[in-house]
This record gives structure tokens, C-alpha cells and sequence, in this order.
């Protein structure tokens, strides 16, 4: 059994696994732009194997959560990391 891993701010209600289309709506509307963050801090390509892919995203999301995400007022959010079982 392998796992997942995703990034979210603590205050979007949505899960990013189930509920993507809603959770990337909230993060957009609040200004966080996560995704596209997180494709300038783990820099990926088809040439990675899958653990080297991992590997990179997972840097990447801790990274961001060092600095959390500012809100279109200016205010820091603290990101989260969400982990996920795959079977």
C-alpha cells in the first residue's frame, strides 16, 4: 500500500482528493493559487521515477508549509499537508 500527498490551507472546507473541483474553486477565490505554488517548488518532469516524483512534491509541500499562504487581505494561512491510503 502506497499513500498520497496533497496540500491545502487549514481553512479550505473541501477534501483536494474528493472534492477537487470545489477546493480548487475556494483556494482561487481566496487567493492562494496553491497548485501553481506548488508546481514553482517542486519542480517535476516525466523523467522522475515515482519516488523521485514523491519525493519532489513532498519537499515542495513542506516547504510551502513553512511560509503558509497569504489571503487577499494579507493575513497568513497555515498550509496543511493531506494524506491519503492508495491501495
Amino acid at each position: 500500500m502506497s499513500k498520497e500527498i496533497m496540500i491545502t490551507t487549514a481553512d479550505n472546507p473541501y477534501d483536494p482528493f474528493t472534492q477537487w473541483e470545489q477546493w480548487l474553486v475556494f483556494d482561487n477565490l481566496k487567493g492562494y493559487h496553491t497548485p501553481e505554488r506548488l508546481a514553482k517548488v517542486a519542480p517535476l518532469s516525466e523523467q522522475l521515477s515515482d519516488t523521485e516524483f514523491y519525493e519532489s512534491v513532498e519537499a515542495g509541500i513542506e516547504a510551502m508549509m513553512r511560509y503558509g499562504a497569504l489571503d487577499k487581505a494579507g493575513n497568513t494561512v497555515e498550509f496543511k499537508k493531506v494524506i491519503k491510503e492508495a491501495k
